[in-house]
């Protein structure tokens, strides 16, 4: 396995951990992480922030 392919496997499960975590926040309307709150429009970008690590990481798997 290269480096690519280890930094596209670590990215893109932590995108999807990501976007669980705001999936579930949508659902229950707010969570706490680390002690920090998450609602609103928080959300939108936590789920931003998955897609992009997602994405980044399905890039580097190619």
């Amino acid at each position: 396995m290269g480096v690519k392919q280890i930094f596209g496997i670590l990215f893109t499960l932590l995108g999807t951990a990501i976007l669980l975590f705001s999936v579930y926040v949508v659902l229950k309307g707010t969570a706490s992480i680390l002690e920090v709150e998450v609602s609103g429009f928080q959300t939108a970008v936590v789920a931003i922030l998955g897609l992009i690590f997602f994405s980044a990481g399905v890039k580097f798997l190619r």
